[in-house]
């Protein structure tokens, strides 16, 4: 059933928005490098790598320059135009294309790169594993914008983000297969939609009760300074957390 669904949607996304894909590649392709997607091996279904597509934002060598897979806010090899592609998740549409040829979901565990999956401790590795990856999901609402979590880490990005941030969106995708459900996906698919239109929106805290809490001091902050906003989107549930 949710094949069939992710089938429909990314068919039917892919028709609808195409009059906005089709300029983002004559742009990228006149004001980039001459390259309009980029394609990254990420980590699967059962361990199996794919390639994952993007629009792309950054200089064509970007991976093998410093700073390798992270980006961190106001990155130098970020193009211009993809700047605005990065802000708006527009980026990201291509991997309706991942989404119909059945490498992905729309909604679940966010696809790793081999580095950044075989830093997750074996038992996150494995429930990982057993679900297709999403175009979105709870690690990507929690982390929509990494960039500018990184940028408070005092300089090293890399230290910081095995050591604080790879652990914890273990932890909540490790959640997200133990609570996976239609009515679960469908409140992740319109969360996603409205933190693109409301960045500093903290909706999602209030919606999804009783996520794992980070154990890091920096995402911890970051995550109570949305506790204190009151926000309201009716007629949604609310998912708490269930003795598993």
């Amino acid at each position: 059933m949710k094949r069939a669904f992710d089938i429909v949607m990314s068919s039917a996304a892919l028709v609808v928005l195409s009059p906005l894909l089709v300029p983002v590649a004559i742009i990228l392709r006149c004001t980039g490098e001459g390259h309009v997607f980029y394609r990254q091996e990420r980590v699967g279904k059962d361990g199996r790598s794919f390639g994952l597509y993007k629009f792309a934002t950054m200089l064509k060598d970007s991976p093998n320059m410093a700073g390798g897979l992270l980006t961190k806010k106001d990155d130098p090899r970020i193009l211009p135009f993809g700047r605005f592609l990065r802000a708006t998740k527009i980026n990201e549409i291509p991997q309706l294309l991942n989404v119909l040829l059945g490498d992905m979901s729309l909604i679940g565990p966010r696809p790793q790169a081999r580095p950044h999956f075989d830093v997750f401790p074996q038992h996150v590795r494995r429930a990982i594993a057993e679900v297709r990856p999403g175009l979105s999901g709870i690690g990507s609402i929690m982390f929509r914008d990494e960039e500018s979590i990184l940028a408070k880490c005092g300089g090293d990005e890399h230290g910081f983000y095995v050591q604080d941030i790879a652990p914890y969106k273990g932890e909540l995708e490790i959640w997200y297969t133990q609570h996976q459900s239609c009515a679960l996906d469908l409140l992740l698919i319109l969360l996603t939609v409205w933190i693109v239109l409301f960045p500093k929106s903290r909706l999602h805290l209030g919606l999804l009760k009783h996520l794992p809490k980070p154990n890091s001091t920096v995402l911890a902050e970051y995550m109570e300074l949305g506790q204190a906003e009151e926000e309201e989107m009716p007629d949604l549930p609310v998912f708490e957390q269930k003795a598993v």
